[in-house]
């Protein structure tokens, strides 16, 4: 692979010569543009604005537009003289966990590789510890007339670069989150798991650009004269939900067809859905019953006006004379055998004696 920067990775007191590879690369399919009458190629051609002629690569260079209108110019010599220690070193300024990265920082990704035999050993000290601390290392770095922002990681045997936006560069969602107050019930977000569920997880080597595939099987088709199928129609609905609900049930259904399997295959043991329905509402667990508390017999109700009411307060002391009598009848039994029981006992100890 074609190296696009020379330099040196500057750990402490160590340099390490490297050269910055590409990681990644473009298979997006590029179109020129045309003039649709005729289908003459269309160019662009640098012309300098005072002679109105065009100028040559070697002949343009770069220059800063001031508020004014007027352009001041810029050499590459007085790029060079900036005391930018980065100019040709990614130096490492920190350490951290990896977590600690927000995705949102990332950018292009590089690999790095070592420039000469001498360069090994340090690299692969540098590597290594990288792999045992579990870490990654932020960095600081040039390229391409700017001063960046790196983050360098293990992948395999190599050690990767991330260029990383600088964290003034990351907008504030302000204004992106709804701003309507809505109520997720959670018979839909047991609905939302099951679906999750039910799509599992994939092999991301298996995903393919599907469109690209089709813009080169249109273009081949094209250029051999054949005829291009009509665009197949688009799917009913496609507007706005109306049962969320329903769509979710219907998104697990067709989940599990485009696996396969059908609501029986599936086991719930193991945290699949055994048959999509409408889920109830999660319940609280259930509150422990107090112990019943005493309570006083009610009094009587009142019902009829006043009559019932006098006719209640004669059956309660009508009550409560019968029980009076009863515990006086107790008592008189009870008096009575005891003086029984005093008049035989002198009796049996006379026998006795």
């Amino acid at each position: 692979m074609r190296s696009i920067w020379n330099g040196a990775i500057s750990f402490g007191l160590v340099s390490i010569p490297i050269k910055l590879v590409n990681a990644t690369e473009n298979h997006s399919i590029s179109f020129r543009q045309i003039h649709t009458s005729d289908g003459g190629r269309i160019r662009y051609r640098k012309v300098c604005e005072l002679e109105e002629k065009e100028v040559t690569s070697a002949e343009i260079g770069k220059g800063y537009e001031d508020a004014d209108g007027s352009i001041i110019p810029i050499t590459d010599e007085d790029l060079a003289a900036l005391p930018i220690p980065t100019a040709k070193t990614i130096e490492i300024v920190s350490f951290v966990p990896e977590e600690r990265i927000d995705p949102l920082q990332m950018d292009a990704a590089y690999y790095l590789a070592a420039n000469g035999v001498p360069a090994a050993k340090p690299y692969t000290l540098l590597r290594e510890a990288l792999k045992r601390s579990q870490k990654v290392a932020i960095a600081k770095f040039a390229l391409r007339g700017r001063e960046r922002l790196g983050m360098l990681r293990v992948v395999d045997d190599v050690i990767a670069m991330h260029g990383l936006l600088w964290p003034d560069e990351i907008r504030v969602p302000e204004g992106v989150a709804p701003d309507t107050h809505v109520t997720v019930r959670d018979a839909e977000l047991d609905l939302a798991d099951a679906l999750m569920q039910t799509l599992g997880e994939v092999d991301i080597e298996t995903l393919h650009d599907d469109y690209r595939v089709a813009v080169e099987e249109m273009i081949t088709t094209k250029t051999s004269g054949g005829t291009l199928a009509p665009a197949p129609e688009a799917p009913a609905g496609g507007g706005k939900v109306i049962d969320l609900m329903a769509a979710l049930e219907n998104s697990v259904r067709a989940a599990q067809a485009a696996r396969g399997e059908s609501p029986a295959d599936t086991d719930t043991d193991t945290g699949a859905v055994a048959e999509v329905t409408p889920l109830p509402t999660r319940k609280a667990a259930p509150a422990r019953k107090a112990a019943p508390r005493k309570t006083a017999p009610a009094a009587p109700k009142a019902v009829g006006g006043k009559k019932s009411t006098a006719a209640a307060t004669k059956k309660t002391a009508a009550k409560k004379t019968a029980s009076t009598k009863t515990a006086s009848t107790k008592t008189a039994t009870a008096s009575t055998a005891k003086k029984a029981s005093a008049k035989k006992t002198p009796a049996k100890k006379r026998a006795s004696a």
